[in-house]
């Protein structure tokens, strides 16, 4: 389950055309609809319920569940190319101008809290400045931030328009504008000052006055986090009843927008602090719904054989990664890299990592394989596959200088080599990965070692110190074209963004532990990789498609790291006592952690089974 948040947290958030979202058959609120039952489920994002955390969502141990109780402008979709689409949430339906400079919203009409009061465009207003104090995505005090709001408009009760600061645009504004939760300005009005608005016109100036008021607003993010509200006040399906240390109850909010349409009439989610407390509910068929988690074989086959249980499955733009320190040697040299690329079984690495949650990399593209057919379709069949082949492994390894010493390969100098691999302990798939990978490399006469963190937080900052050799990377983070190259050639690879202007720092300077050489050599010329990628930043979608079929080219000849498996989103229900589950790809890719079941429960696709 570990492993599962830590996918979550890093989904990438394309360019926009002028579009309406789709919409439902929104029924009014005065009525409590039919349906009824209790629907009974887990929040991936989040092991372990916190009894006394407040009803906040920004809040990291807070009892607001997305979907259910919490509610944002729109339910933002994994689309292969386009960032910016969504379904509807307390927006109704919005349109993006044309150059992606402007959003204009129109919320749920019959959208009200569930205190019978109406949602507003206020209470939207100021869930956007809440939404500053945490520097969320659009709404970032950061001089020259990427995809920043300029201007928030209310137009009237129920229309904003949100512009976008032109000097740096980014394609997925609009994305980040849709991501914003919505509270209600009755309950949170007091946790921003009554000046707010003018602090942020200060903010976007220079000088001291300006340093000042993005300091000021910088310092209400912690009043937002610690911010608890007498009782849970909801725009979404459910409202917070109660929560104690084993479960947390929701009960239907008769004046959520379209609850005629919304099947159960009680939500429990169950608590748990580890991947076999869930096995335990699936197998006893407990969860109507739950997110993927990692499970061996006869674990999965349990599962399946539960009376009612069925596996769904779609797509999830992320993938996992061998990444190497190329600032240690042998890892410095391209042809050890594409030697042990060429030794690597991809397909046995997945069938024993991730069988039901993952599909064998075809190839390191940087790209999630799904997303690389849609942007670089030419290209793809052209990359180097790195099938398994030994005799090609050990031309590469000659290539570096290697030697092979009793059937042990050894470095240039005689010395000898290990290749050790890091993970965070708790993380099944990658740690039951590696040891695969490394009776493979034992078996070609190259010595490793797998070694454990203590949790992932630590793993993180241990590579990024630059401690690891070797370590399991997330990347292919889509749909945004920058977010999926970014993992391999940002920050950690030395590589900066800041006001549109990329910078490059040194291997073992500020956050760079891959390594890489500034300028590589692509079909004979040379290229900076970091500075193409910050081009997808504010690219349209055709402008990125070239600029993604060179960097994939760069990706697969240079191998900063070697990709194993392109994620499935694979979730978990059950029939015996709701149906309706989407078995649409085009549904089904909004439907992993940060957007559970909830969205689908409150778009009325789920129905209480006769």
């Amino acid at each position: 389950m570990k492993r599962l948040a830590a996918v979550v947290a890093l989904l990438g958030l394309a360019t926009a055309t002028a579009a309406c979202s789709g919409g439902t058959n929104n029924k009014s609120g005065g009525s409590s609809g039919g349906g009824g039952g209790l629907f009974t489920t887990i929040d991936v994002n989040r092991p372990g319920l916190e009894a006394t955390a407040p009803a906040n969502p920004y809040n990291p141990k807070g009892n607001s569940f997305p979907g259910y109780t919490a509610m944002k402008l729109g339910w933002v979709k994994n689309h292969l190319t386009d960032p910016n689409q969504a379904l509807p949430g307390i927006a109704e339906s919005w349109e993006i101008a044309p150059d992606n400079s402007a959003i204009t919203l129109k919320l749920q009409p019959n959208a009200k809290w569930s205190d019978g009061k109406p949602v507003t465009a206020e209470d939207v207003k100021m869930s956007i400045g809440i939404a500053y104090t945490q520097g969320s995505t659009a709404f970032s005090i950061t001089p020259g931030a990427a995809g920043a709001a300029a201007d928030v408009t209310v137009v009237d009760d129920h229309t904003l328009k949100i512009t976008q600061d032109m000097a740096n645009p980014s394609p997925k504004f609009a994305r980040g504008v849709l991501d914003t939760f919505v509270l209600p300005s009755h309950v949170w009005s007091s946790v921003l000052p009554a000046d707010f608005w003018d602090q942020l016109k200060a903010s976007r100036g220079e000088g001291a006055e300006a340093d000042k008021a993005r300091e000021t607003i910088t310092g209400l993010g912690e009043k937002v986090l610690t911010f608890a509200p007498p009782k849970d006040t909801s725009a979404g399906p459910f409202v917070l009843e109660r929560v104690n240390p084993s479960e947390a109850l929701l009960v239907k909010n008769k004046y959520f927008y379209n609850a005629a349409n919304v099947a159960p009439a009680q939500v429990k989610f169950l608590n748990y602090t580890g991947n076999e407390q869930i096995w335990n509910y699936l197998t006893a068929g407990k969860l109507d719904h739950a997110g993927f988690t990692a499970a061996p074989s006869d674990v999965m086959n349990r599962i399946k054989a539960a009376a009612g249980n069925e596996v769904i499955k779609g797509y999830s733009p992320v993938a996992v990664s061998m990444a190497f320190n190329q600032s240690k040697k042998p890892y410095d040299n391209v042809h050890v890299r594409r030697g042990l690329a060429y030794l690597i079984n991809r397909e046995e690495v997945t069938k024993v990592a991730s069988p039901e949650g993952g599909t064998a990399a075809v190839t390191t593209s940087g790209i999630h394989q799904k997303a690389a057919q849609a942007w670089i379709p030419d290209e793809l069949p052209k990359l180097e596959p790195y099938a398994p082949n030994v005799a090609k492994a050990e031309a590469e390894f000659k290539e570096a200088g290697l030697t092979k010493k009793d059937g042990k390969w050894t470095l240039a100098d005689g010395s000898a080599w290990k290749v050790s691999m890091h993970a965070p302990s708790g993380f099944s798939d990658w740690l039951s990965a590696q040891e695969n990978i490394k009776s493979q490399l034992v078996k070609a006469g190259v010595d490793a070692e797998v070694v454990t963190a203590n949790d992932y937080p630590l793993y993180l900052e241990e590579l990024a110190a630059g401690k690891y050799d070797v370590g399991f990377w997330l990347m292919a983070l889509g749909p945004a074209p920058y977010d999926i190259y970014q993992r391999l050639y940002g920050a950690s690879n030395g590589w900066t963004n800041v006001a549109g202007k990329v910078k490059h720092s040194e291997p073992g300077k500020a956050g760079n532990w891959m390594g890489g050489p500034e300028e590589i050599e692509v079909d004979g010329a040379k290229i900076n990789p970091g500075e193409l990628t910050g081009k997808l930043n504010s690219a349209t979608e055709e402008q990125a498609k070239p600029i993604m079929a060179q960097l994939a080219k760069a990706a697969n000849q240079d191998l900063p790291v070697i990709q194993l498996w392109d994620y499935v989103n694979t979730q978990f229900v059950n029939n015996s006592r709701f149906t309706g589950w989407p078995h649409d790809d085009e549904i089904l890719r909004m439907g992993a952690g940060v957007l559970p079941s909830g969205v689908w429960i409150q778009l009325g696709m789920i129905k209480a089974k006769s």
